[in-house]
């Protein structure tokens, strides 16, 4: 089972970046399909175990998600954010079968952080 321990949320103004991290533990995340989601589990966006990626209409170009398998690590760049995208962010992890799995339903998704917190004021 694995566990995961997301960082990186601040405040930040309208047109700025933060760089959310997810740390797992318990088990290696190359076995794992991973995603970001915000409040409500809205899929944010998604990365497959072969490094293929998904994302939300909403962050599409502006958000990048990445992973470091050797220091089992998710990442998250969010760049030119806007106030709607202030939300409570949770790493996720889907143990699959299929190296291109990448799912943006939260339900897909069986493991979860406890969340980062990002505010942007206009």
């Amino acid at each position: 089972q694995v566990q995961m321990v997301e960082s990186g949320g601040g405040s930040v103004q309208s047109g700025g970046s933060l760089r959310l991290s997810c740390v797992a533990s318990g088990d290696t995340i190359n076995k794992y399909s991973m995603g970001w989601f915000r409040q409500d589990r809205e899929g944010v966006a998604a990365i497959a175990i072969d490094g293929s990626r998904s994302y939300a209409d909403s962050v599409k170009g502006r958000f990048t998600i990445s992973r470091d398998n050797a220091k089992n690590t998710l990442y998250l760049q969010m760049d030119s954010l806007k106030p709607e995208d202030t939300a409570m962010y949770y790493c996720a992890a889907r143990w699959s079968l299929y190296t291109w799995d990448r799912p943006l339903r939260g339900t897909e998704y069986r493991y979860w952080g406890q969340g980062t917190q990002v505010t942007v004021s206009s």
